[in-house]
């Protein structure tokens, strides 16, 4: 029988198991921020119905979908009845509709799981990737100090993260929706395929959004479309655009609660202690999902800004309506995890980190079996991660596997340590070696495990 090649399938990120320990460091610290802002954990199945997918998506993601199918159901010809879930927004609507009796409201909830998009195979786009979500949900209502909250728990992350300068831009999609109903635009869907347009610009440039608005179904003039572009690329202070917006000779209440509540967001940033560099107002972001309805946010990184943006979100009205009769309004905030390890790795800020495994304990005499078993013992109890050799091998190599396998300290036990009631203790990073007594083992290795004081 011939031989299937082991290949890892497009648009996947297999890490390798050092990498991996690297990923999960990202994970684990944008977990603890959550949790620091008093997020509960959820989890939703990798799939959900095609009814409650398909609800309320928009955008192109509809068409990324992937369907899940029985061989059954196929060989029956029947329509699929479920698909992999493409965000954890959708899915997190039908739970709070489905549970919505047994939460405490505002239900803050954050979810860090794997979505599924049809992507095209390009490399830095993924079509199996990990989503990081914070959302807090209201009953009937949800003040606007949360639209706040949001990007502060962004910066103290992405804080904690090292990875450099970053900005949280932000915007009002009813500033934007004010806008095109000033310009006689006032067509909901048309609206919404401006919207999509717009969001575009970052990626596509000026003269490729013109087209595509002046052509098409939208079929703008193109004087208007110009204009349209035009609004949206004031630039210059927080407080100088919003003074701009607040001149605009618009009376459209939609396009007047859109510029007070960025302004109450921008208050709201102050208040949370979160330093003006570090945010701003875009009037370019939209967001292309449609169940967007208020402030929206997406995050770039200023010393990589190549890579895109790695962080959005927004404020939702009522994206549980198709589920439940109930008012449920929410906003909420996405770190894309994959692609952001994914992108900082090939730039070289995410490095393979050393492994699970903090000490080796080496065997070099057979006989000393016992004592290298209540040696590893010994410092797992003090709380240190210990891999054992469970099989003698030239030192040589033992050693050589403590490196490949990142593991930084390794214990040595033979006749001579044995009869000093000592070890001795190899340091994988600089190569120094060091004896140690065995009563206070665990308190000198826990001494050569600290962070080290940067040179």
């Amino acid at each position: 029988m011939a031989l299937i090649p082991p290949k890892t399938p497009p648009g996947i990120m297999e890490l390798l198991p050092r990498q991996q320990v690297a990923f999960q460091r990202l994970l684990d610290t944008i977990r603890t921020g959550f949790e620091r802002f008093g997020f509960l954990p959820v989890e939703t199945p990798v799939f959900e119905s095609v009814d409650v997918l398909l609800t309320k998506s928009g955008g192109e993601t509809e068409k990324q979908i992937y369907f899940v199918q029985s061989t059954g159901a196929r060989q029956q010809n029947r329509d699929p009845e479920l698909a992999l879930r493409f965000d954890l927004t959708i899915p997190l609507a039908r739970y709070v509709a489905e549970h919505e009796h047994d939460l405490a409201f505002p239900f803050r909830r954050y979810q860090i799981q794997r979505v599924y998009r049809g992507e095209r195979n390009q490399k830095g786009r993924f079509r199996e990737f990990y989503q990081c979500d914070i959302d807090v949900i209201g009953k009937d209502t949800l003040p606007l100090a949360y639209d706040a909250e949001m990007p502060a728990v962004i910066y103290h992350i992405f804080s904690e993260l090292k990875i450099g300068g970053f900005r949280i831009n932000f915007n009002n999609r009813k500033v934007l929706i004010g806008l095109l109903s000033g310009l006689d635009i006032a067509d909901a869907e048309r609206q919404k395929l401006v919207l999509r347009e717009i969001d575009k610009l970052d990626k596509v440039g000026r003269d490729k959004v013109i087209e595509t608005l002046t052509g098409g179904e939208i079929a703008l003039l193109p004087d208007i479309a110009a204009r349209i572009l035009d609004l949206i690329g004031l630039n210059g202070s927080n407080a100088e655009i919003l003074a701009a917006l607040e001149a605009m000779p618009i009376a459209d209440p939609v396009f007047r609660a859109g510029v007070t509540e960025l302004r109450t967001v921008l208050d709201g940033l102050a208040a949370f202690g979160v330093p003006d560099t570090h945010y701003g107002i875009n009037l370019a972001i939209a967001r292309g999902l449609d169940y967007y309805t208020g402030t929206v946010y997406e995050t770039f990184l200023t010393d990589f800004p190549g890579i895109g943006s790695v962080c959005s979100g927004g404020r939702y009205d009522n994206l549980a309506s198709h589920y439940t009769r109930s008012t449920l309004p929410g906003v909420g905030i996405s770190i894309g995890a994959t692609r952001l390890f994914y992108q900082l790795s090939e730039a070289g800020l995410f490095k393979a980190e050393t492994g699970t495994s903090q000490v080796l304990v080496t065997q070099l005499v057979p006989a000393l079996t016992a004592d290298y078993f209540l040696i590893a013992s010994q410092l797992r109890q003090a709380g240190i991660n210990t891999e054992l050799q469970l099989e003698p091998a030239k030192i040589a190599r033992q050693l050589k596997y403590a490196d490949r396998a990142g593991i930084p300290l390794a214990v040595l036990l033979g006749e001579d340590e044995l009869a000093r009631h000592t070890v001795t203790v190899k340091d994988l990073r600089d190569g120094t070696q060091h004896t140690i007594a065995r009563d206070v083992l665990a308190a000198a290795l826990s001494a050569l495990l600290a962070p080290r004081a940067a040179p």
